[in-house]
């Protein structure tokens, strides 16, 4: 059975900021490719969550609940709450994320 996938507030945020930030940079067309990509793989995660990695920043400290989908550049965590899919951000994975990822997930656990 197909699960619901929520968006948090911040993860919304986050996504509108990087592809404001893309559009400012490269232009609406890479901007609107950013964010054609990002979305369907996201709804994708409503069939199988559980095929994408655990974090593993959150791994190396015991915290195995939530699992990333990893499109292009950009790091997706979410954890599986029953039905629902919570995305819980949405990260250019080159920078350095690991205490942006423990503060932002391990404060909703």
């Amino acid at each position: 059975m197909a699960k619901r996938v929520v968006w948090t507030d911040a993860a919304a945020a986050d996504l509108e900021a990087i592809v404001d930030f893309v559009l400012e940079r490269d232009g609406v067309e890479f901007a609107q490719r950013l964010h054609d990509s990002i979305m369907p793989a996201v709804s994708g995660l409503a069939d199988s969550p559980e095929r994408c990695r655990v974090v593993p920043e959150l791994r190396a400290i015991g915290v195995s609940v939530y699992r990333e989908l990893v499109v292009a550049s950009h790091r997706v965590p979410f954890r599986v709450y029953g039905r629902d899919v919570v995305i819980m951000g949405v990260f250019d994975s080159r920078r350095d994320l690991e205490e942006l990822l423990i503060r932002r997930l391990t404060e909703r656990a």
